[in-house]
């Protein structure tokens, strides 16, 4: 693996960053809404109920799920940007490998995603009071681990829109609304039906969440369950460049891949 071509990457989306104040404006103004929007819907909350600390608990579920929505966004914007401009097809025209590739999306979307992480500590941390670091290095971890699963669901998003075609992008952006009621952000697993348990014992946000409520209650830190959510989003980072793969050599195989040259595109 060449890790210059994959800087190569990243530098090409610092450039398209650079120029375009349209594409720097989103890696905040979201954040800043919904940190802004939840944080005093749960200010008012901790001032009618003072037995639940509601700042800390669903201030932070929103702040970290936002964390993972920007991973997520990081690796299929940077892809969709060589889609719109019909490039992708002229990336591979070079000696650029798949692993490559990847590796620079990732690099990627680790600065912009990390970045939107500080404004929202900023803004929560002056606006809100909370610094969700104060509750100790295990926040760190279950960052990491957000941005693994993160990681990883973007692959296979990407991977989705490499296999149905470009239109296929549309069922992307509403991802991560969807994974969260099933993912328990802002409540228990016990709290979604018995036969939604199950499901959402296998996506990896339930475990990182669930200890992030245990954290910030004093009830310790569950290791048992960091590792759990940990280890499921490293092996879905796996899964996710496997399948990316796959469908990229089918894509090749089958042509399918010449949709990403079409000046209209079906």
């Amino acid at each position: 693996m060449n890790f210059h071509r994959s800087l190569a990457i990243v530098l090409r989306i610092f450039y398209l960053m650079r120029g375009s104040f349209t594409r720097i404006f989103p890696l905040f103004a979201w954040a800043a809404i919904d940190i802004i929007l939840w944080g005093f819907i749960t200010r008012y909350l901790d001032q009618v109920q003072h037995t639940f600390n509601f700042v800390s608990t669903l201030l932070g579920a929103v702040l970290l799920w936002d964390f993972f929505t920007r991973a997520m966004f990081g690796i299929s914007t940077s892809f969709f940007e060589d889609v719109w401009s019909r490039n992708f097809l002229n990336m591979f025209a070079t000696p650029l490998k798949i692993s490559e590739y990847l590796g620079g999306l990732v690099a990627a979307s680790m600065m912009t995603s990390f970045f939107g992480l500080a404004v929202m500590l900023l803004l929560a941390a002056l606006v809100f009071g909370l610094w969700i670091f104060a509750y100790g290095v295990w926040i760190v971890v279950i960052v990491l681990g957000l941005f693994l699963f993160g990681i990883a669901f973007g692959i296979f998003a990407i991977g989705s829109v490499l296999r149905l075609g470009p239109a296929a992008e549309w069922f992307i952006w509403p991802m991560p609304a969807v994974l969260a009621p099933i993912a328990a952000v802002f409540y228990p697993v016990s709290v979604l039906p018995i036969w939604l348990q199950p499901i959402a014992r296998i996506i990896p946000a339930s475990w990182l969440f669930e200890s992030l409520r245990s954290v910030i209650a004093g009830h310790g830190v569950p290791l048992d369950q960091l590792g759990i959510g940990c280890a499921l989003a490293a092996v879905y980072v796996v899964l996710a460049s496997w399948f990316f793969r796959s469908m990229y050599l089918h894509a090749v195989r089958t042509g399918l891949v010449a949709r990403y040259s079409a000046e209209t595109v079906t």
